[in-house]
């Protein structure tokens, strides 16, 4: 199973653009992704996306159109989830041991 997926900044704006994201949010997104040397990995994409107020049912299609399947989109949707739930509970939860 295909593990690394690649997409072009083109593409990317191509998909992004006619769902409403403004070319500034767009760059901005882009310019995150050039920081971490052109890599990032799908959960943090996701993020991005969402940040950009995507729906996870116009994620879910964008990352089908990048070639990834349905099996490995729900496990990058869960992974999701659980890195929000720690997070809240990271925060919610002060704990001191004396």
């Amino acid at each position: 199973m295909q593990k690394t997926f690649v997409i072009s900044k083109i593409d990317i704006k191509k998909m992004l653009s006619p769902l409403g994201i403004s070319p500034g949010s767009i760059e901005a997104m882009l310019s995150i992704m050039d920081k971490s040397h052109k890599h990032v990995d799908a959960i943090a994409f996701v993020g991005m996306l969402q940040k950009l107020g995507l729906s996870l049912n116009k994620i879910e299609n964008i990352l089908r159109r990048i070639g990834i399947d349905d099996t490995r989109i729900i496990e990058i949707f869960n992974s999701l989830d659980e890195e929000k739930i720690e997070a809240t509970f990271g925060k919610v939860v002060d704990l001191k041991i004396e």
